[in-house]
């Protein structure tokens, strides 16, 4: 099992280093894994126990100047690591302003990737500051649990307010009331509702647009035979999605959400190189 990786370019390392901190913000560890093409950062909380998961998958090419690995086996190409992603991002804060940053996975006393960050110097040697992030190693018989959970047959699909706009509602709203309901039509409206003993507050957001879903047979999702106008809604934990909203360091091109009524609400954002799923099962 081999793993090393090499950025050059400092676009791409920024960039790196942004989808890094993102993860760190949405989990405290998460699972990591390598293929030839592409890395994926797994946090796989059963939803049904009122977990959050996250799928955020990256495309090596676009990020990494030189890549090699070798899997568990020749049929297995993949590497499964548990990591906890603040380290990750904690080392990358230090290559802001790099020559490069190589990646490898270790094992002297424990399995660790190491990642050394080569830093300009006056002088003709460049300066190399290495950190050991200690990493768990899967085994094979337990990769299944880390699967791409698939797009729940939803009521309703919309694409989301300006992010930015969101979160300074769900801030404002979080002193109020530790749930919040989102609801939304196939008309391209969507509300953001607290209601406590006190209060009930309400943001309208409309013309946002629903996305052209279809299955893979052609016919489209559980909304297909839906009122436009009715509502699908779920009352989920505030935090974790002011958490998502916070996190956000990668402006993505396109946001959505998906909404399984009094189920769950399932986030896609995309960023040309990079796409976040995140669940946050419903409240009952």
């Amino acid at each position: 099992m081999r793993f090393r990786a090499k950025i050059v370019d400092l676009a791409c390392l920024n960039h790196f280093s942004r989808v890094i901190n993102t993860i760190a913000k949405l989990a405290k560890t998460c699972t990591l894994c390598l293929t030839d093409s592409k890395l994926y950062f797994i946090l796989s909380d059963k939803v049904a126990n009122g977990g959050v998961s996250m799928w955020c998958e990256l495309c090596q090419g676009n990020f990494f100047d030189e890549f090699q690995m070798e899997g568990v086996a020749a049929e297995h190409n993949e590497i499964y690591l548990e990591l906890v992603p603040e380290n990750l991002s904690r080392a990358l804060k230090t290559a802001q302003n790099a020559k490069a940053v190589k990646i490898k996975l270790t094992n002297k006393h424990c399995p660790c990737l190491r990642v050394a960050v080569e830093l300009p110097s006056l002088s003709s040697s460049s300066r190399i500051v290495t950190h050991d992030i200690p990493v768990g190693v899967i085994p094979r018989r337990l990769w299944n649990d880390f699967r791409e959970p698939s797009v729940p047959d939803f009521d309703v699909s919309i694409y989301l307010p300006v992010l930015k706009t969101m979160r300074s509602v769900v801030e404002r709203m979080k002193n109020l009331s530790n749930s919040i309901v989102i609801e939304a039509n196939l008309s391209g409206e969507m509300n953001l509702k607290i209601e406590t003993d006190l209060v009930s507050v309400t943001t309208h957001f409309k013309d946002l647009g629903n996305p052209p879903w279809a299955s893979e047979d052609g016919c489209q999702s559980s909304a297909q035979g839906r009122d436009l106008e009715s509502m699908a809604e779920a009352r989920i934990d505030i935090k974790k999605l002011q958490q998502l909203l916070a996190g956000q360091q990668v402006n993505p091109t396109k946001a959505l959400c998906n909404i399984v009524s009094k189920r769950v609400v399932h986030f896609i954002l995309l960023h040309e190189d990079v796409s976040l799923q995140y669940f946050i099962p419903a409240l009952a």
